[in-house]
């Protein structure tokens, strides 16, 4: 038995409320359960009941054993002075408030039903994956589908938070804040965290200056992650790094603490060095991104907005010193699809909340007609039934294993709620 449960069978009064009494023989009416808070302090706020002749308004806490008051250590938190009634699964012992009164106790598991409790011991048995991964076909497509608006949202929310510890760190400069997001996707899963390091390390100021000569980006980039080749034979690696040295002295920078970017198991073209190159090229290119990111609306601006390849010494070089064959580099439409789901769309959401405005209705438009994304949840998924037609659904399907499936949370999930009324 966990306290969700309980959560559950209160917020939707899946128990007999018609004959309650306390354990201390209390005739009780429910006038208002309450409100549910999903947060520190009691489970629902605000409710009203009658013990015998007497109306109560107040807050009301829920464990599975009554001596959980005391566990959990309550008694010495001034937020649960105004409780009014303790709803247990089990008594065990009386709970006293701070002037010495007992706090009412209603034993719970005398009012639930036991097909109710059979609904959530048969949905909480664990399976190979997740818990509903029998009984995912049965969930109503309506759910479904407002459920998953609803993740969508709630992971946007997520990331946004992270984005604001940026922009406080970066100044409230959102191009500042644009670079080192799109540094991090630029480095994909491998490499993400050490290139938003180098982002971190350059101020942007920085960028706005040198921009002009790409080399000189591609020397910063390189350079504060020790790729540039110290004995390099060809002429322009040994450019790049009288450059870096150059404007190491210039800008009083310092190089990230040695950590090495991985190149093993990355097809060449997603070589740190490639990618890099690409970044270095997308800034030299494009002036003021941040405010041509927030006024694109389709994926098509977004393909001309990035549509970027590399300097010509990468065209046919994969690494320092190795001639390739030659090939221009371009970002891709489905890398391009990544930058979308995982800097941009996150980007001008926190924007428009910034704003105090409504993420607008353009962004989940937008999200539908990008492909689905690949990965082993969205494939699992798949295999269960639900399949995800566009990046939309496949980042509510994120959410979902992540923030639910994963945090075993069913009873906050609407397909739980909805497998357990059913």
């Amino acid at each position: 038995m966990k306290e969700d449960f309980l959560h559950y069978v209160w917020q939707y009064k899946k128990f007999d409320f018609s004959n309650l009494v306390t354990v201390s023989g209390e005739l009780l009416t429910i006038a208002y359960c309450g409100h549910y808070l999903k947060q520190s302090g009691p489970d629902f706020f605000n409710a009203q009941i009658i013990l015998d002749d007497q109306k109560w308004a107040g807050n009301i806490e829920m464990h599975v054993k009554s001596s959980d008051w005391y566990l959990h250590q309550h008694e010495k938190d001034f937020n649960y002075d105004n409780v009014i009634l303790h709803v247990v699964w089990e008594h065990d012992m009386p709970v006293f408030r701070k002037d010495n009164t007992e706090i009412p106790v209603l034993e719970l598991k005398h009012y639930v039903s036991e097909e109710s409790l059979r609904s959530y011991q048969s949905l909480m048995i664990p399976k190979t994956w997740i818990y509903c991964e029998s009984q995912l076909r049965s969930v109503d497509a309506f759910v479904m589908q407002h459920w998953k608006e609803r993740l969508f949202v709630e992971r946007l929310e997520r990331k946004s938070v992270s984005i604001q510890r940026l922009l406080e760190q970066m100044q409230y400069d959102w191009e500042a804040v644009l670079f080192c997001l799109m540094a991090k996707n630029f480095g994909l899963n491998t490499n993400g965290d050490l290139f938003l390091k180098m982002a971190e390390s350059i101020p942007f100021s920085v960028l706005r200056k040198e921009r002009f000569e790409v080399e000189n980006l591609e020397a910063l980039f390189l350079g504060q992650l020790h790729l540039l080749v110290a004995e390099a034979e060809d002429v322009y690696a040994r450019d790049l790094n009288r450059r870096y040295a150059y404007l190491c002295q210039k800008h009083q920078l310092q190089a990230v603490p040695y950590e090495t970017a991985q190149f093993f198991r990355h097809r060449p073209d997603n070589f740190p060095t490639i990618r890099l190159a690409q970044l270095a090229m997308l800034y030299h290119r494009q002036d003021h991104l941040f405010a041509n990111i927030t006024a694109a609306k389709t994926r098509e601006e977004f393909y001309d907005l990035f549509d970027v390849s590399v300097s010509e010494y990468w065209q046919n070089h994969y690494q320092f010193d190795q001639v390739s064959l030659k090939k221009q580099k371009c970002l891709s439409k489905s890398f391009i699809d990544l930058l979308i789901c995982n800097t941009i769309v996150p980007l001008q959401f926190a924007y428009a909340k910034s704003l105090g405005k409504e993420v607008a209705e353009a962004t989940f438009a937008l999200m539908q007609t990008i492909a689905p994304e690949k990965n082993s949840i969205i494939e699992k998924f798949a295999t269960f039934g639900v399949k995800a037609k566009n990046a939309f659904e496949t980042q509510s399907l994120l959410q979902l294993k992540n923030e639910y499936c994963h945090q075993r949370q069913c009873l906050q999930c609407a397909i739980g709620i909805q497998l357990l009324k059913s």
